[in-house]
């Protein structure tokens, strides 16, 4: 479980907070969604999660333990992260990439190739045609499988995900969106999801935190923002035709 309590951030010693108390809790094996617009604070909170910006003030707590009482890289060498950017190492292969943090830990090469293999077959990239790639060498959707590989090497019980398919085409992005919920079926892990995207929110989350200029609007299912939004921002935002979002909701539990 992760726990937010009276979170603020400001990047300027207090004149102006990018995230403005925000209070929240992530369950255990849920599909959790960060959903507003750029500048909303959103990634921030994502990234305040395991300590890749700190918070000016507030309470993070993750199984029990305050994040900011735990060495940051054994955090987040403990918590998978994957963002838009993927971030490969364009020197090293495929298999190299995704068995870097276990090589980090001083696993065995056997073990890290081993791993390497069972991470790519679970994102469905063959090891024998990708294992021996360079990122340069696959497609969009393809190096971003790869950066969720990555993120599972160390088997984290959390995965966030900042905008992960934000670069990619709409048939890709489609297709990965519904990997990424047979990776949440097959894996039970928390997931923990940032979008500026409405139907990407609808398909993906259990619960959805909307965010807007700093602060949560609301929390709650995607059936509950839509039929009993909190705010007239929220009310807004879901707005949209009933049976469009019902077919999304379809898609969500068909696929």
């Amino acid at each position: 479980m992760i726990e937010l309590t009276s979170v603020h951030k400001s990047f300027d010693g207090g004149e102006s907070f990018a995230v403005k108390d925000v209070t929240m809790t992530i369950n255990e094996g849920e599909f959790f969604v960060l959903l507003g617009s750029s500048g909303c604070g959103k990634s921030t909170t994502l990234k305040m999660i395991n300590r890749l910006i700190e918070p000016t003030s507030g309470k993070i707590v993750v199984d029990g333990l305050d994040v900011m009482e735990q060495d940051p890289i054994e955090l987040r060498r403990n918590i998978g992260y994957v963002f838009q950017q993927i971030g490969l190492f364009p020197h090293m292969t495929i298999g190299d990439n995704v068995a870097i943090v276990q090589k980090l830990t001083g696993a065995p090469m056997q073990k890290r190739q081993e791993r390497a293999f069972e991470l790519l077959e679970l994102v469905n990239l063959k090891p024998s045609e990708y294992a021996h790639r360079y990122p340069d060498e696959l497609s969009g959707g393809q190096q971003q499988r790869v950066g969720v590989a990555r993120a599972l090497a160390a088997d984290p019980s959390y995965l966030l995900m900042d905008e992960p398919f934000g670069a990619l085409d709409a048939l890709t992005r489609e297709v990965l969106q519904q990997e990424i919920l047979q990776l949440k079926k097959r894996t039970g892990k928390t997931f923990a999801f940032v979008t500026h995207d409405l139907f990407e929110a609808l398909l993906l989350a259990d619960r959805i935190a909307v965010m807007h200029g700093g602060e949560i609007q609301q929390i709650g299912t995607p059936e509950e923002l839509v039929n009993s939004p909190a705010t007239d921002f929220v009310s807004e935002l879901f707005s949209r035709p009933a049976a469009q979002l019902q077919s999304f909701e379809e898609l969500r539990h068909n696929g």
